[in-house]
């Protein structure tokens, strides 16, 4: 089972947060036609895409990743740190319930978006900063414990989410923002200079998706025997978005 979890743009994209960079004018029909082409991508790479529920009322509702964490056949529901984003957990548990996933939830006082949770191997880190907090990571902690997993926190600095600032390849290496997040947390460390260029989602084998944003770190991808898939997501970013943020990858 390869699943993609995606969810279409709502109308209101344009009203969604935005916290570290300014505002600019989002292009809905574009925003929808790079969805499309992403969704396009991860089905060429053999991952089935499923759609949640719209939540047209919710702008950042495309941003599927952060209503929730699946870690083998459990699906932890989060609790966003902005209340606003809150609604849009209750269609994407609907969609994980319809793959047959088990579910927990992450309840107050925690907070927890899934944008903080990097799993690499048995080891899961969670980044503490403005959208989940130190309750959160403990609910979470002792959620995964049964599945063997190790939850590490990871400090923020002036960054929406962990994942906004490292993700990890396929071989185990970091591609990191060093004045971003403590690089000495993690192993093997890449240091990036593009910003999309840490943003980056295995989709098996030697695929990479990433963001058209960050050509010299494609370049490096295939100097190191990857094969990048490039998408342009440009209409996401302006809402601190990434590729990670845009599917959740489901394989059991």
């Amino acid at each position: 089972m390869r699943t993609a979890l995606v969810r279409e743009p709502s109308s209101r994209l344009a009203d969604g947060i935005v916290t570290h960079i300014g505002r600019s004018e989002i292009d809905l029909s574009l925003a929808r036609a790079q969805h499309m082409a992403y969704a396009d991508a991860l089905a060429s790479a053999g991952w089935e895409v499923y759609p949640a529920p719209a939540a047209d009322d919710c702008p950042d509702s495309v941003f599927v990743e952060d209503a929730v964490v699946v870690v083998d056949d459990l699906a932890v529901l989060t609790h966003p740190g902005a209340p606003a984003r809150r609604g849009e957990v209750a269609g994407v548990e609907q969609a994980v319930l319809e793959l047959d996933l088990r579910t927990a939830r992450i309840t107050e006082p925690g907070t927890l978006e899934g944008g903080d949770v990097l799993q690499v191997g048995t080891t899961v880190y969670v980044g503490r900063g403005g959208r989940t907090n130190a309750e959160g990571i403990r609910q979470l902690r002792a959620l995964l414990a049964p599945l063997g997993r190790t939850v590490v926190a990871v400090p923020l600095g002036e960054v929406l989410h962990l994942k906004s600032a490292v993700t990890a390849l396929p071989d185990g290496t970091f591609l990191a923002l060093p004045h971003l997040v403590p690089t000495g947390l993690f192993p093997a460390v890449r240091p990036v200079e593009e910003e999309g260029g840490c943003h980056v989602v295995p989709l098996g084998g030697d695929r990479v998706l990433l963001a058209a944003s960050a050509p010299r770190t494609a370049e490096l991808l295939g100097d190191l025997g990857f094969a990048p898939v490039v998408v342009d997501i440009g209409e996401f970013e302006k809402l601190e978005g990434c590729v990670t943020c845009l599917s959740v990858l489901v394989s059991r």
